[in-house]
């Protein structure tokens, strides 16, 4: 690509994940932040729950002295408490949405634009329809909310059948979903993740144009499925181009190409830039700091050659 990306987008990277420590709503958020907000490659960070109100405070002033976009994660509440918002059982269900509601406040304190969710676990065939129904009306919930704060609901879409096993799910069910939200609340979007791409068994083209009219953001990161012993194994972010992984810069390309061809990328001189950010994560004995510039070089190469 001859072409900036800077133009065309804007470069983010998931803190919680690249800084794992941090997933639990505790440890060196602050710290770690600040590092994210040092570095002028990226123009977007992503943060989750943290469980300190004066920790919130000191990451709103580095985040606004930062010019950065800021998205809030509430998967990680989600999925640490076992959360679920398409659960068959109300009193779950309403304890999941009063979650996010929840993550929604953090969200405006911390001065997000957006807050991610994903589904809860897949019941089966049998209750699968049924759970859809409940996951729509979870999220119409969290968009009326949503609504009132001036933030926008994301689904994220994830793998159904290796880990976490979510409801959501393939592309052409997770566009269904989505034009049932849509239908009230219109800034409702979906997210898809590079990482969970070979864990769906999608294809790059044919996942990302089923849901292109309601495609609101990105991930880039990379999985390891073929060997269950592999310490990655799973939806667990490692660095691109690890031994038995699925993603490297070819594959990249090949993502970068299809978001071209549905219209996720292209020029913008005026307007909002759309989000494309690393979601990477160190495996014990690595830092964070080399996945990170590891994620730099290939997003370097892969823009380059696409």
């Amino acid at each position: 690509m001859d072409k900036s990306w800077e133009g065309m987008l804007r470069l983010g990277i998931v803190h919680f994940m690249a800084f794992p420590e941090t997933i639990k709503g505790e440890g060196p958020i602050l710290e770690t932040v600040t590092r994210i907000a040092e570095d002028d490659f990226f123009t977007e960070v992503e943060v989750t729950w943290m469980k300190d109100p004066e920790v919130r405070k000191r990451v709103r002033e580095v985040l606004e002295a930062s010019h950065l976009v800021v998205g809030y994660g509430a998967q990680p509440p989600l999925l640490i408490q076992k959360l679920n918002l398409n659960a068959l059982d109300e009193g779950e269900r309403g304890r999941a949405v009063a979650q996010v509601k929840a993550c929604i406040d953090e969200a405006l304190e911390l001065g997000a634009g957006r807050v991610a969710v994903l589904s809860g676990p897949d019941p089966g065939k049998a209750d699968r329809a049924k759970a859809a129904e409940l996951l729509v009306r979870s999220l119409k919930e969290l968009c009326a909310y949503g609504r009132e704060k001036g933030i926008g609901i994301t689904l994220e879409i994830f793998d159904r059948a290796v880990d976490k096993r979510c409801l959501i799910g393939p592309a052409v069910e997770a566009a269904a979903i989505a034009e049932e939200v849509c239908a009230d609340f219109d800034d409702f979007g979906l997210m898809y993740d590079l990482s969970h791409l070979p864990l769906l068994r999608e294809r790059p083209l044919e996942a990302l144009s089923a849901i292109k009219e309601h495609l609101v953001h990105i991930h880039i990161g990379n999985c390891v499925m073929r060997d269950p012993s592999h310490p990655a194994y799973g939806d667990q972010h490692p660095r691109f181009g690890i031994p038995g992984g699925e993603n490297d810069v070819p594959q990249v390309v090949e993502f970068l190409r299809a978001l071209l061809e549905v219209g996720y990328l292209k020029e913008r001189p005026q307007g909002e830039l759309p989000i494309v950010a690393f979601e990477v994560k160190p495996l014990p004995g690595e830092t964070s700091e080399v996945v990170i510039a590891n994620a730099k070089r290939v997003w370097r190469e892969a823009w380059a050659r696409v």
